[in-house]
């Protein structure tokens, strides 16, 4: 991460407010991310209230050719476009994500649903697709309860990667607190985390 940094974006993703890791977490790693570029701008997105699911009226608009969208279809594409346009404006991106179920919340899905989307984000070629989200670093910052990140159950991390990956992101940097309920140094072990992913970007 040696180019100057202007914006960080930071997606929180969990239903608790308080006491919530992942929001701890993420908080410490943007502070730190401020102090090593303090004239960078802060974007937080927090979506634990809920985004709207795709649909067939979404679809529809999707795959409708841009010049060619009703004024009715590009509204139901706005939020998607927003979603995306903050993603492209950010230079490093901030992911704060509880694991639910062995999984990401339902609202974490619904994002990837709406900033997923092919001519956009990614493209598809001879050779398969390729995302066109490029010259970014993101962190992953993922708690659980009980399940060890990384585990053959752990369907979070590295979903969360993997799609971060799809759409061009591939400088991600996994920060997990893992087993919070059977671990008492899993937070800990968290935020020694955040030093050294800092520490392997500035490298």
């Amino acid at each position: 991460m040696n180019k100057a940094v202007r914006t960080i974006l930071k997606i929180d993703s969990s239903a608790r407010r308080d006491d919530s890791v992942t929001r701890q977490l993420g908080h410490q790693l943007v502070e730190q991310l401020q102090a090593r570029h303090p004239d960078a701008v802060v974007l937080e997105r927090d979506i634990a209230g809920g985004l709207p699911f795709i649909d067939e009226e979404w679809v529809g608009a999707n795959f409708t050719p841009a010049d060619k969208r009703s004024l009715e279809q590009r509204s139901r594409l706005e939020l998607s476009d927003q979603l995306i346009e903050e993603l492209m404006d950010a230079d490093v991106i901030v992911i704060a994500s509880p694991m639910y179920n062995f999984s990401v919340p339902a609202a974490l899905k619904a994002y990837i649903d709406l900033i997923s989307r092919a001519g956009v984000t990614f493209k598809y070629t001879e050779n398969g697709p390729v995302g066109l989200l490029q010259d970014k670093q993101a962190f992953v910052v993922a708690a659980t309860g009980g399940t060890p990140i990384g585990s053959d159950i752990d369907f979070l991390s590295g979903y969360l990667t993997h799609i971060l990956g799809f759409i061009g992101i591939d400088r991600v940097e996994l920060i997990a607190a893992s087993r919070v309920m059977a671990n008492e140094q899993a937070v800990t072990v968290a935020e020694s985390a955040i030093d050294a992913a800092l520490l392997a970007v500035a490298a």
